[in-house]
C-alpha cells in the first residue's frame, strides 16, 4: 500500500473523500458540481454583461472577444492537458489515501503551471500580429482594437495557468465550493468594473476593448491570491512549492494522460482557427452575429463546464479507490442528467431568441443573421451537453484517447471541412457553416456516450502498491 495510512489519514480530505465514493451518485454530482457551476454561470453573467457594454460602445466591438478566442483556445492547450493529468493523478491519489504522493504532484503541477503561463504570454505577445492578419483574417474594421485586445489578454493567459492549476488541486481535492466562491467574488468585481473601465465612467478612462480585457486580468490575481491563502491555511498537508523533481517516470505519465487532451486542446485550437476565418471570410455582419449568437447559446451550456467537472473528480476518486463499478454508475448518470439539463435550457431561450439578440444589437441585417444561427443551433445543442460530459469521464479516469479522438474528428471532418464545403464551394454562406456547427453536436454526442457505456476506460491509472 501507500505510504501513507487511514490512521493518519487528514480528516479535512477524508470528508469529501468518503462522500464523493459511497454517497448517492446524483446528489453527490449536484453537491461537487453546483459550486463551480455556479461560477461558471457568474462568468457567464460576465460576458454577457461584457457583451452588452460593449456593444454599446461599439455594435462591431461584439465581435473582438470572439476573435480572440480560438487563440486562448489553441494557446491554453498546454494548460488544459496538464491540469487533465493533474487532476486524474492528485485525485486517484487521494482515493489511494495517499497524501504525501498528492502534496509531491501537486508541487510539480504548480511549477509546470508557472513554465507554460511564462511560454505562452511571450509567444502570443510576439506573433499576435501574425496570427490575426494571416491566420485568423480579422476583418480591418475591428483589427486595431483586436490588437490592443490581445496584447491585455497574454497576460491574462499567463496568470489563468496558475489560477487553473490552483482550482483543480482544489477540485481534486474535492473541495469546490471555496475555489468557486472565490471565482464568483472575482467575477464580481469584473462585472461591477466592466462599464467604467469599457465606458470610461466617471474619473475613469474610456478604454473600450482594453477595459474589458483588464478586468480579465484583475479577476485571475484575485482568484491567485485568494486560492494560495486558502491552501495553506485548509490543507497545510499539500506543501506547494516550486520544484526540480520533474522526472522522466512523472512526464512519462503526465504525457500519457495529457498528450491526447494537448493533440486535441491543438487541434481544436486551430480548428477554431480556421473556422474563425470562415466566419469571418463572410464579413463583419456575420462575425459579429456569430459573437452574439455563441453569447446566447452559452447562457444554455456555458454552466456544463463547471457542473461537469463533478463527474470527473468522482470517476477520478472512485477508480483510485478500486470501484469501477461505480465509476460507470457516474458517467452513465450524469450524462443523462447533463442531457435533459441543456435541453430544458434550449427549450426556455428558443421562443425568447429574438427579444435577447435584440439587446445586443440593432441593425436589422445583424439581428436576422444571429437568429438564423440560433434556430439552427440551439435545438440539439443537448448532444454538445453529452460532449462535455463524457470528456470529463475520460479525464478523470486518465483514460481520454478515445474520447479525444472522436472530438477532433467531429470537430475537423464536419465543423471545418464540411463547413468549407457548403459555405464557399456550394455556395450556402453562413447557411453553410452553422448546420455543420450543429450536425458536429449530434455526431460527436452519439459516438461518446457511445465510449461511455461500453468503452475499456474503467481502470485506475495510478500504482498505490
Amino acid at each position: 500500500m501507500a505510504e501513507e495510512l487511514a490512521s493518519s489519514e487528514p480528516h479535512g480530505l477524508s470528508k469529501y473523500r468518503d462522500r464523493i465514493i459511497n454517497g448517492s451518485a446524483i446528489s453527490t454530482f449536484f453537491w461537487l458540481g453546483v459550486p463551480p457551476m455556479m461560477n461558471q454561470l457568474v462568468l457567464i453573467a460576465y460576458n454577457v454583461a461584457d457583451t452588452y457594454w460593449l456593444s454599446r460602445y461599439d455594435e462591431l466591438c461584439v465581435s473582438i472577444p470572439r476573435q480572440v478566442f480560438p487563440v486562448l483556445m489553441l494557446f491554453q492547450a498546454l494548460v488544459m492537458a496538464t491540469n487533465a493529468a493533474c487532476l486524474s493523478i492528485v485525485s486517484q491519489y487521494i482515493g489511494a489515501k495517499a497524501y504525501k504522493n498528492a502534496s509531491t504532484e501537486a508541487s510539480r503541477f504548480f511549477t509546470a503551471a508557472c513554465i507554460s503561463g511564462v511560454t505562452l504570454n511571450i509567444v502570443l505577445l510576439a506573433f499576435r500580429e501574425q496570427i490575426f492578419s494571416w491566420l485568423i483574417f480579422t476583418p480591418p474594421e475591428i483589427f486595431g482594437d483586436v490588437m490592443a485586445f490581445s496584447a491585455v489578454t497574454a497576460f491574462d493567459v499567463l496568470f489563468m495557468a496558475v489560477a487553473f492549476t490552483f482550482t483543480t488541486l482544489f477540485q481534486s481535492l474535492g473541495d469546490t465550493r471555496r475555489p468557486a466562491i472565490i471565482n464568483i467574488v472575482g467575477v464580481a468585481v469584473n462585472i461591477a468594473l466592466d462599464p467604467f473601465l469599457v465606458l470610461g465612467i466617471g474619473p475613469f478612462p474610456r478604454l473600450g476593448v482594453v477595459g474589458a480585457a483588464l478586468t480579465d486580468v484583475m479577476g485571475k490575481i484575485l482568484s491567485i491570491g485568494d486560492q494560495v491563502f486558502i491552501l495553506r491555511k485548509s490543507y497545510p498537508m499539500l506543501r506547494l512549492r516550486f520544484t526540480r523533481d520533474l522526472n522522466f517516470e512523472w512526464a512519462k505519465l503526465v504525457l500519457k494522460i495529457g498528450l491526447p487532451i494537448l493533440s486535441f486542446g491543438t487541434m481544436n485550437g486551430v480548428a477554431f482557427l480556421l473556422q474563425q476565418r470562415l466566419i469571418n471570410m463572410l464579413g463583419i455582419i456575420v462575425a459579429t452575429a456569430f459573437s452574439i449568437g455563441f453569447v446566447i447559446m452559452n447562457t444554455v451550456d456555458g454552466m456544463l463546464f463547471g457542473l461537469c467537472q463533478a463527474t470527473a473528480i468522482m470517476v477520478g476518486q472512485s477508480l483510485g479507490a478500486a470501484n469501477p463499478k461505480r465509476a460507470r454508475e457516474v458517467a452513465l448518470k450524469t450524462t443523462v442528467i447533463v442531457f435533459i439539463i441543456v435541453a430544458a435550457g434550449a427549450a426556455v431561450v428558443y421562443p425568447l431568441r429574438r427579444s435577447i439578440v435584440s439587446i445586443f444589437a440593432s441593425n436589422s441585417n445583424l439581428i436576422e443573421e444571429t437568429e438564423q444561427f440560433l434556430n439552427i443551433v440551439l435545438p440539439l445543442l443537448p448532444f454538445f451537453g453529452i460532449c462535455i460530459n463524457v470528456m470529463s469521464v475520460g479525464r478523470g479516469s486518465g483514460h481520454t484517447t478515445v474520447p479525444t479522438t472522436i472530438e477532433i474528428l467531429r470537430i475537423w471532418t464536419l465543423r471545418i471541412a464540411l463547413g468549407y464545403f457548403l459555405a464557399f464551394i456550394v455556395g450556402m454562406g453562413s447557411l453553410g457553416i452553422w448546420l455543420p456547427l450543429s450536425l458536429s453536436n449530434v455526431v460527436g454526442g452519439t459516438a461518446l456516450a457511445i465510449w461511455a457505456k461500453y468503452g475499456k476506460w474503467d481502470k485506475a491509472v495510478i500504482k498505490t502498491t
